[in-house]
């Protein structure tokens, strides 16, 4: 495996968890069966014992985000399990049905700032490249005009305020861009310009040269990009989603850009996902789709791993969890 050397970029500190809150350490089981070898020997190396699925089992390293039945089936077979990891950032595949499970006391925590170097750095590379005309340019068979524009100078809005976020300020800042940070609270993000609470987001948009979603996906922030917000940036400004497919609403952004109401769009997340074979965006001379790639296999394992490792260790001994999630709230 290549070595990479990505590090955690938190929006928030290890939580310690105290009396009731705290779930009762205990054997922890790697789920689905027979998945996870790396998260089962992380366990180990964190002094944690692995067990099989039973009524010993106090907490749950699961391994998938598309086989998610049998996460269900061990809670409600075994109420006495109190910690659930999670294998990604965003839990909006668990979310709404973990929630009943977290109002009754089970701890969750994600793989939230863990990936998040990764992916800023996908962030920047669909800026660039959306910036630059790349697309019309990666399927061009004979030479053509000269296009693009530059991100010196630029006015970036982000929404979300999590660990992408805080590192992509860190990448964009060598090119002298304003950046607002658009979040729920209005505690200032360090690094951002400007941070303003979400019911300012219409406010700030019609300024913007750049546009990234790095949002949870959740019923408020669902098709946040339509028709008419599309209409409201400028004709140069491009849109990047590195966040979930469904902050933007697909048809309003295809018909966008065959307007050219937008400059570009880069696109790591759609909606739906995968973006089905044929679908126009694909052949779209403004649009710029990868696969959900933004954090490969390759990048996030590692960090994943340290995740498990630092977790495990506050399930037995510390009572500190790193990457606190509230499946009620949808991240």
């Amino acid at each position: 495996m290549t070595a990479f050397h990505h590090r955690e970029v938190l929006s928030a500190p290890a939580t310690k968890l105290e009396g009731d809150a705290r779930p009762n350490p205990g054997k922890i089981t790697v789920l689905p069966a027979g998945s996870g070898r790396a998260q089962t020997q992380a366990v180990l190396d964190a002094g944690g014992e692995v067990t099989e699925l039973s009524e010993a089992t106090r907490g749950l390293i699961y391994t998938s985000y598309h086989d998610i039945e049998p996460l269900f089936e061990a809670l409600d077979a075994y109420p006495n399990i109190g910690w659930v990891q999670l294998p990604y950032a965003g839990i909006d595949a668990y979310a709404k049905r973990l929630a009943p499970y977290a109002e009754r006391g089970l701890v969750v925590t994600s793989a939230k700032g863990s990936y998040a170097q990764p992916v800023a750095e996908h962030a920047l590379a669909l800026t660039l490249a959306a910036q630059r005309s790349l697309a019309l340019r990666s399927r061009a068979t004979k030479w053509g005009p000269s296009l693009g524009r530059s991100l010196y100078g630029n006015h970036v809005v982000i929404l979300g305020a999590g660990g992408i976020a805080a590192e992509l300020l860190s990448l964009l800042r060598p090119f002298g861009v304003t950046t607002t940070v658009v979040r729920r609270s209005a505690t200032p993000l360090e690094g951002a310009d400007r941070t303003v609470t979400s019911d300012e987001f219409d406010t700030v948009l019609p300024e913007a040269d750049v546009v990234v979603l790095a949002a949870a996906s959740t019923d408020e922030t669902y098709h946040l990009i339509n028709a008419g917000r599309l209409r409201a940036m400028k004709a140069t400004a491009v849109l990047v989603n590195i966040g979930r497919g469904p902050l933007v609403d697909t048809d309003a952004l295809e018909s966008a850009l065959n307007a050219e109401e937008i400059y570009g769009a880069g696109l790591d997340v759609t909606d739906p996902e995968p973006l089905p074979e044929g679908h126009p965006l694909w052949s779209n001379d403004r649009c710029l789709i990868t696969p959900h790639s933004a954090d490969t296999p390759e990048m996030t394992l590692p960090l994943l791993l340290r995740r498990i490792d630092d977790n495990v260790r506050g399930f037995l001994s510390t009572g500190e969890f790193v990457g606190l999630a509230d499946p009620v709230k949808g991240y």
